[in-house]
């Protein structure tokens, strides 16, 4: 008998019958690690570059979003410039993607107006194209300083047209062209001009208005977090409570948070409140399901 079972196992290994193997066993996949990626090309552009930070655990399923935009009056700065944001998010938002981006500096040869809007929607259709690749779910949280704000607000006021953009930060991003603090400014027509790509737009656009966040605000505008100085030298407070009321108006959901300081240069504790805010938004707008 014996003799038997062993013919008939010995044939059933060698005809498939039977395996040995734990080849076919579903083992469960392992979970992901976190991975760092700096400098990623998004464009032909050696400025359109971009550094990710992918967290452990991440799926398709619940990792959302969280996209830094450096400011610097739309011809200068860089993406290092906001740094000081990523260890506090990746500590309270662990569960989260971030995406600190660069895009092309405007100079004389190159205006800042549509194409940085441009570079922005560069960055999210890479990073929705390769959802799959990168485990990642692609809604997305803005957060811009300064110029890094105007495009933020620009992006998801007027561009965002499948509506992946689920909240805004903007830290003292100019909002009202159309001001007087702007248009009264004798200089003020011949530095728009210079920002402008006068072949994007149709003949006889106003640009002051076109590119003003506050006057592009629809119910279609996603909750907003408005960060503002008293005694802002380059960005009017009067453009924040514009922009509120502009929202109030849309019935947006929206905070406006006014700090004792100029563009920015406030005390810790008010740096810090910016930060909770803009946290409390995250977990609200962009939560993570777990």
């Amino acid at each position: 008998m014996k003799k038997l079972l062993v013919i008939i196992l010995f044939l059933g290994i060698q005809f498939g019958y039977v395996s040995c193997s734990k080849d076919n066993d579903s083992s469960p996949e392992q979970p992901l690690t976190a991975e760092t990626f700096l400098n990623v090309s998004y464009g032909n552009n050696a400025q359109e570059k971009y550094d990710l930070y992918l967290p452990e655990n991440r799926s398709t399923e619940k990792t959302k979003v969280i996209v830094l935009v450096h400011g610097g009056g739309w011809t200068g700065g860089d993406k290092a410039d906001m740094d000081f944001l990523i260890p506090y998010i990746k500590l309270r938002h662990p569960d989260h993607a971030i995406v600190n981006i660069n895009y092309v500096l405007a100079d004389i040869n190159t205006p800042a107006f549509p194409n940085q809007f441009l570079d922005l929607d560069a960055v999210i259709n890479k990073l929705t194209s390769e959802k799959d690749e990168l485990h990642i779910l692609p809604e997305f949280a803005l957060i811009g300083a300064s110029a890094g704000a105007h495009i933020s607000l620009m992006y998801d006021y007027a561009y965002d047209t499948d509506d992946q953009v689920k909240l805004v930060g903007d830290i003292v991003g100019p909002s009202d062209f159309t001001d007087p603090f702007y248009s009264e400014n004798p200089d003020f027509p011949f530095l728009i001009a210079a920002l402008v790509d006068e072949n994007a737009y149709p003949p006889g656009t106003n640009y002051a208005a076109v590119l003003s966040p506050a006057l592009r605000v629809s119910n279609n505008s996603s909750p907003t977090l408005l960060f503002y100085g008293n005694a802002d030298p380059l960005v009017p407070l009067s453009n924040a409570t514009t922009l509120n009321s502009a929202l109030d108006n849309s019935q947006i959901d929206h905070t406006l948070n006014i700090y004792e300081g100029g563009h920015g240069d406030w005390a810790n504790v008010d740096i810090e409140d910016m930060k909770a805010q803009i946290s409390a938004y995250v977990d609200t707008y962009l939560e993570v399901d777990n």
